[in-house]
């Protein structure tokens, strides 16, 4: 009498919908001749090593300066140094400011080494270039602790606290009055 039960609950449900899957990119695969296999070493587009599937191991830390914000990545493979999804020579366009983004890496020689991945939020370029170094030598001290001392020696790890001072009421900036007339 049970079984009888449960076949008309089983009859009484709906179907399951099959789940959902996602379509593939709809890229076509290159199938290799055997000789350009062995030109390429050996490898197809489609295959990949054990140590390529693991993510690559990475550094964070966060700089800051005026109003700027830095959040850097220092990947430990070498690579391209990338400032909110674009080269960063393209994003800091004088070379004053790109040498010192650079600052904390070429001080420890160390500039070809890393790949560099930093999103900058708020402040002008130049504080964001400053906020830039300072988050790189974070990131550099968490990769190795004995780095800190000539990081220390040189600046890059001091926040700067300096920023701009609150406008009061009564005043055009924080202290510009407007202008007096006597008459």
């Amino acid at each position: 009498m049970k079984a009888e039960v449960k076949q008309k609950i089983k009859k009484a449900r709906p179907a399951k919908k099959p789940a959902k899957t996602k379509k593939a990119a709809g890229k076509p695969v290159e199938i290799m001749a055997p000789e350009a296999q062995e030109e390429m070493g050996g490898e197809r587009p489609g295959d990949f090593d054990a140590k390529d599937k693991k993510p690559d191991r990475y550094f964070e830390a966060v700089g800051r300066r005026k109003t700027s914000i830095a959040r850097v990545r220092l990947y430990t493979r070498a690579g391209e140094f990338t400032v909110n999804k674009k080269p960063y020579g393209t994003y800091f366009p004088t070379l004053d400011l790109q040498r010192i983004t650079e600052d904390a890496l070429q001080k420890m020689k160390l500039l070809g080494r890393f790949r560099v991945s930093a999103k900058i939020s708020g402040g002008g370029v130049h504080s964001q270039a400053e906020a830039l170094r300072h988050g790189l030598a974070r990131a550099l001290i968490k990769f190795n602790p004995d780095f800190r001392k000539r990081l220390k020696r040189a600046g890059f790890l001091t926040r700067d606290p300096r920023m701009k001072e609150r406008k009061k009421f009564g005043l055009k900036r924080a202290r510009r009055a407007p202008q007096w007339a006597k008459r």
